[in-house]
């Protein structure tokens, strides 16, 4: 097979009939913040989020098997959810707890619409949704990656199409021969779809992200396989992910997770160690939930992920 451009075989790797996120158990080759025990202080934040908002319900986009729409159950067994993934609903889901599956990436299923009195999380969504990469070429003519699916060489195809050349040259200004821009416009439009899904409700955008001041000149394609980084390579062997520009998201707020949780009131102090004494039990468990908060709100970990926030998602898309 000749070179296509990393777009398609990106979508093809993670969602075709033998892609990545069909044939594997992610959380067998890495963790995320969804997984325990992080997920339950994750979960415990939507949830204060969502009751800020006076919002009843959550929708999970990319629930994957189901980790942290598990979690959102644990803490509010009584309220509706809703996960949306490209596998089958996991078999150990509590009853209740809603699923519908979708082709993988950016489409949606047709059956997710007229959302209403929801918080729509997608955690660590967008930078799976595959996107153009391009390249600065010596004549300063900014063209597409294309990639051998099998083996991984890239070479440089046609000039980008006018419409992901006029979203570089708005939101990823490239400056040398050699500098590439992953197009965030596939992640804009995919992030538009779900807001024009809600009928009344809010949005969270939860993931690994950049801002203008900030662009990685060499872009941030990286592959995972065995929690360990491998040379990206689209034959369904490993997951493949890219930050997103955040800023070029339709937002009310972007937040880091350490100023998100700030914000929003989560709070876990240390606890205090007389209690150990007394009570081991109620120690061990205060400990985590304060371990698990620190992890997430790291500056240098977990806490620099970018929370997108959209407070009226409904009214946004009336208006536009």
């Amino acid at each position: 097979m000749g070179k296509i451009g990393w777009v398609h075989a990106w979508q093809e790797a993670l969602y075709g009939p033998r892609g990545f996120y069909r044939g594997q158990v992610p959380a067998r080759d890495f963790a995320t913040a969804t997984h325990p025990p992080l997920g339950a202080v994750l979960a415990e934040a939507i949830w204060h989020y969502a009751d800020l908002l006076e919002l009843s319900g959550v929708v999970d986009i990319g629930a994957g098997r189901g980790e942290l729409i598990g979690a959102l159950h644990s803490h509010r067994p009584d309220r509706p959810l809703l996960g949306v993934d490209v596998v089958e609903r996991p078999a150990d889901l509590p009853d209740g707890v809603g699923w519908l599956r979708g082709p993988g990436g950016a489409p949606l299923p047709d059956e997710l619409s007229d959302l209403t009195d929801v918080l729509v999380v997608a955690h660590e969504w967008l930078d799976v949704v595959p996107c153009v990469i391009g390249q600065l070429d010596a004549d300063g003519v900014v063209r597409e990656v294309l990639v051998d699916p099998t083996s991984g060489d890239e070479g440089l195809g046609d000039p980008l199409a006018d419409a992901e050349l006029a979203w570089q040259q708005r939101h990823w200004p490239l400056l040398a021969e050699g500098d590439r821009v992953e197009v965030g416009l596939s992640r804009d439009l995919a992030w538009a779809d779900l807001l024009s899904r809600v009928c009344r409700g809010a949005a969270i955008a939860i993931d690994s992200g950049h801002v203008a001041a900030a662009r990685p000149r060499n872009g941030t394609l990286a592959a995972y396989r065995g929690d360990a980084a491998v040379r990206p390579v689209p034959d369904g062997s490993c997951d493949l992910s890219a930050q997103v520009a955040v800023d070029s998201l339709h937002h009310d707020e972007i937040h880091t997770q350490t100023t998100a949780f700030e914000s929003f009131g989560v709070w876990a102090p240390m606890p205090d160690p007389a209690l150990a004494r007394c009570d081991e039990t109620a120690y061990r468990r205060r400990l985590l939930r304060a371990t698990s908060a620190a992890t997430l709100t790291d500056p240098a970990g977990h806490g620099a992920f970018r929370w997108v926030v959209v407070r009226q998602a409904g009214a946004m898309t009336k208006r536009s």
